[in-house]
Parts: C-alpha cells; structure tokens; sequence
C-alpha cells in the first residue's frame, strides 16, 4: 500500500474553482466515506481549506485509485474531471508523506507560516476517525504530520510569527490607509477563523460585535475575547452601526449582499470566507480584502534565513519518517528468518532426542540452550544489519536479498504479514508486526497541466 495525494490549491486553481471545490463537513466526510468503498483505496482523509482542497488516500493501485479519486471529487462538486486534472497536483508516497508535513508545516498555505493549519489538519484526521476512513497507515502519517506542524511552530521563526490571512487582510488593509484603534467591526461566523480574527482584532483594541446564526457560539467567542454578541437576525442593525466587516461563515451561498455593504456605508469589508460570503459587486460601495485579492498579493511575510531554517526541520522529519518507515519494511522478513530457523532448530533437537536416549534431563535441556544460542548469535548480525541498511536512501531492497539468500518459504512471510490475532504464530513464537508495511515506491509529482514521473 502507498499514499496518494489529490491538491487543488492556490498553487494550481484560480480563485472561483477553488470556491467551487472546497467542502463543508458534511460533504467531506461523505468523501471520505465513497472513497473508501473504492476497491483500490482502503483509508482517506479530506483537508478542505479556504485556500486547499486535498484527498490523502492509502492506495493499492496508483491510477485506478486516482481515477476513482478524481470522479469522487468531479461527483461531490459538480467540477468536470478534466477540469480537476488540469488543476491538480498529485503526490505519490514519499512525495505525499513530503507534501504534508509541508502542509502541516504552513510552508505550504498562502501566508506561510500560518498556524491555523494545524486545527484544520487535526480536525481533518478526527472527522476521518469517527467516520471510520482512517487506518493505521493514514492515522500514523497525520499524528506524525501534526507533531512536525508543531515544532515548526515552536522550533523555528516562521512558526514564531504567527501569520495568519488575517494579519495578511489586516496588511492590506494598513497599506489602504485603514487604521484599526477605535473602529467598530462587525464579525460574521464563530468557526475556527472567526476566533482566530476576533482574538487578532481584539488585541488591536476595536470595539467588536460578533454576528453569528447559532448565537450560543457567538456569545462563547464574545465572552472569551471582550466582545458583544448578536444572533444573526440583528445582522443589518450590527453593520448601520459598525465601521469595519469581516466575514468567515462556512456557508455555501451569500451572506452579505452588496446592497448590505452600501447601506451601511463601511469603509472596508474583509471576506475570508472560501466560498466566499460577499458579493463581488460590494467593492463598489467600499474596499473589498477578499480571498481573491489576497492571491494576488504577495502574502509570503518570512525572510529567506525563517524559511530555511524551517524548510531544513520538515527535511529532516520527512527523512527519519521514510527511513523508519523502510526499517519497518524488512521486519517480517526478519521475523519470517528467526521463525524458519526456529522450526529448523526444533525439528532437529527432535530428531536428537531419538539418537541420544542416554542423555539426562539436564543434559538435554543443556544441548537444546547451546544450539538455539548459536542460531541466535548467526541470525543476529545479519538481522540487526539488514534493519540498519534499510534505513538508507540506497535503492536496494535488502528485505528481498535475505529473503533470496535464505531461501524463505512463502508461507512463513504470509503468516508474519497476516498474524492471528494474538500476535502468536502457529508454531508459538510470539510477533510484533508493524501496523503497516508500506511498499517502497518512487514519488509522482504533479503539474498543473499532468503527471510527471
């Protein structure tokens, strides 16, 4: 089995067919469930964003499972596949694992460095798990991505920072001549990005109003950061009085129309909202910071010495997970040996046993001690080696020359690769068998424009 990622991002879609693919819950976690249906595709997670939308598969079979992926994806938004193939990148094993502690990392959102990601990420993985689409393979791969997130985070200066869209919108809006202090924003939504920017606008000291359709969480967020909650109802009363929006719902459609921007005379609207909320026809009537405009813009605030040193920690992760990953492939082969040997060893003291009936107890149990001890002392070196070696970047497989050299019966193998559910082989030795064996394979990148191998 091997990772398969399908990315429609800010890097390889325009604006409107990134809205057009991103998913509410709902809709990603019945994803989740269709593609894991598929008979080339045993787990799957859905990571939509304001600015991604990607499809992390454990995968059998490279294209059939990226054909299945794409008409999944071409089902749940109405997008063309030819569209979504032309506005893809695809990641395959180790590129895929690269790809998202990279992503968990903020190396790869449109602010880099941002921290939001890592909540997005999490809550991702635990739709996934109660939906029951992520196994070992996926669940290992993201609790490591999530841990790589975090020490970016709190290991490097891009971390540091604490970019957000946010901070990038609020950028915008300095550069337009709008100064915060004293102004009255109005924020529509109470998800993870209405909290991010109300606890960012807070501590700018505007006077804040949060407008929300389930108003118990609008009075949650409104408690925590000093604010006045209003239940969506009193959405047009909220903007005659305030100055300043700023829009984050996870809504399908409009939210705020451009006739609402008007007749409340704001001097700027902010719409982070992917579908976006607001009306492109609203910029008429007051400057627009929206999803759009911030692509356009170079949003990448870190130095050239942050990123580095940031990009050089995610090398690194990515590199021990692959090289334990690669140790892990050679273990039942190194469990399938020790188990050949150990029925070698035991149908030959049995055949001692009838030559030497003259031997006491204490002497046969001596004998038996000596030759396993010396099946252990040859199988050690070349065991602990092989593990060594295949934690290398070196193209061989090694699991494959002591299966070779040693001449190992099939039968062993598919017994280490499918223990009972004990962890005890039929001959009682006991196993430990990693959760996965991920098949080695070279990455497969993607273009705007296709495959490239």
């Amino acid at each position: 089995m091997s990772i398969l990622v399908l990315s429609v991002s800010h890097k390889t879609a325009p604006v409107d067919l990134l809205s057009r693919a991103s998913m509410d819950a709902v809709t990603a976690a019945k994803l989740e469930t269709g593609l894991a249906e598929s008979e080339h595709i045993d787990e799957a997670v859905v990571l939509s964003t304001c600015n991604r939308t990607e499809v992390y598969a454990n995968v059998s079979r490279f294209h059939h499972s990226l054909d299945d992926i794409t008409a999944r994806i071409a089902e749940s938004t109405g997008l063309a596949a030819g569209t979504l193939q032309q506005h893809c990148a695809v990641f395959y094993d180790e590129a895929a694992i690269s790809h998202l502690f990279n992503v968990t990392a903020g190396l790869d959102s449109m602010v880099v460095g941002e921290n939001q990601i890592l909540g997005q990420v999490k809550t991702a993985l635990t739709r996934a798990q109660e939906s029951g689409t992520v196994g070992p393979q996926l669940n290992h791969l993201f609790q490591q991505g999530l841990r790589v997130g975090k020490r970016v985070q709190s290991d490097t200066e891009v971390g540091a920072a604490g970019h957000s869209l946010m901070t990038a919108a609020l950028d915008e809006l300095y550069q337009q001549g709008i100064r915060l202090v004293g102004q009255r924003v109005v924020i529509v939504g109470a998800g993870s990005m209405a909290a991010l920017s109300a606890h960012t606008l807070a501590a700018e000291g505007v006077d804040l109003t949060l407008v929300n359709r389930t108003y118990d969480k609008a009075a949650h967020l409104a408690r925590a950061v000093g604010a006045v909650a209003r239940p969506m109802a009193e959405l047009d009363d909220a903007l005659e009085q305030a100055d300043i929006l700023v829009t984050c719902t996870g809504a399908r459609g409009t939210v705020i129309t451009a006739d609402q921007v008007r007749d409340a005379a704001l001097s700027a609207v902010i719409d982070l909202a992917m579908p976006a909320d607001v009306e492109r026809e609203a910029g008429r009537y007051a400057p627009l910071i929206n999803i759009a405009l911030l692509m356009e813009r170079d949003t990448d605030h870190a130095t050239a010495s942050q990123l580095r040193d940031a990009q050089q920690l995610v090398s690194e992760e990515a590199h021990a997970f692959l090289a334990a990953r690669r140790a892990a492939q050679v273990k039942p082969t190194v469990v399938a040996l020790r188990t050949m040997a150990h029925d070698v060893v035991e149908t030959e003291l049995d055949r001692l046993t009838g030559l030497t009936p003259d031997l006491t107890e204490a002497e046969r149990a001596e004998v038996h001690k000596t030759v396993r001890r010396v099946v252990d002392k040859l199988l050690h070196q070349p065991t602990v080696r092989v593990q060594q070696y295949a934690r290398s970047e070196q193209e061989v497989d090694y699991a494959a020359a002591l299966r070779d050299l040693f001449a190992l019966d099939p039968d062993h193998m598919r017994a280490v690769l499918t223990p009972p559910p004990d962890g005890a082989t039929p001959d009682g030795v006991t196993v430990s068998v990693p959760a996965a064996v991920i098949p080695a394979a070279g990455p497969v990148t993607s273009g705007a424009n296709g495959l490239r191998a």
